[in-house]
């Protein structure tokens, strides 16, 4: 793996959970310069697998290193969209980005990715040769709305995901009308930091009877 790996913690909360939650996050961390409004901001991603959904089922039989990779955009506005890779080994996680265009991302929706086959960027390269070898394709898209707390020391940020909604129909990727269904009702809080999580924080996040999840988006959005 390259870079700087990073803990990441989910748990599934209630909205009372979240009501409190978030009000103590409000007196020790700020919100992030995307969550300008009430209920936080869309981000839609479009996850890629290929046909014998390898990334499903790493994630259902628990494998310690896994990947995945997605487009990804915010609030419905496609004029910065990123190709990304989230890869997870022994319990850190690890993530590449690029930018990647519109025009690019309906190429790909389209069965056209060999302009990914340019060694002056790595992430669109290794994309392209898993395209290439091992049927990596879109799959499906995933909705949902995020609220997400910033703190400098120990890089942390921590985020409210709710109303995760999915569709299968990829070609929808730039419709905000796009037609989706309730893939989890649950919100799902995130917890992720660098070398450590200032304890005040901690102390701020302690909620009752609830225990770390390993929770999925994409898996759920791929099993409605």
């Amino acid at each position: 793996m390259q870079g700087m790996g990073r803990h990441e913690h989910k748990l599934v909360i209630n909205n009372l959970d979240y009501q409190e939650l978030s009000a103590r996050l409000r007196q020790v961390t700020r919100l992030d310069q995307h969550s300008t409004q009430a209920g936080g901001y869309k981000i839609r991603s479009l996850y890629f697998d290929n046909y014998a959904d390898k990334a499903v089922t790493e994630k259902l039989s628990g494998q310690s290193q896994r990947e995945k990779f997605r487009i990804r955009y915010y609030k419905d506005d496609p004029s910065l969209i990123r190709l990304e890779k989230k890869a997870k080994c022994n319990r850190l996680c690890y993530k590449t980005q690029e930018v990647i265009s519109q025009e690019e991302c309906q190429a790909l929706l389209d069965g056209d990715y060999f302009f990914l086959n340019d060694a002056s960027r790595p992430l669109f390269m290794e994309v392209y040769l898993k395209m290439k070898e091992q049927n990596l394709r879109p799959r499906v898209i995933v909705d949902y709305f995020r609220e997400a707390y910033t703190f400098p020391a120990g890089n942390v940020r921590i985020t409210f995901d709710r109303d995760v909604r999915a569709s299968q129909q990829v070609q929808g990727l730039f419709d905000p009308k796009l037609v989706t269904i309730p893939a989890a009702r649950a919100t799902i809080l995130e917890i992720k930091y660098d070398g450590f999580l200032p304890e005040f924080i901690r102390q701020a996040l302690q909620i009752g009877r609830r225990h770390e999840s390993e929770f999925s988006k994409y898996l759920v959005s791929r099993l409605v």
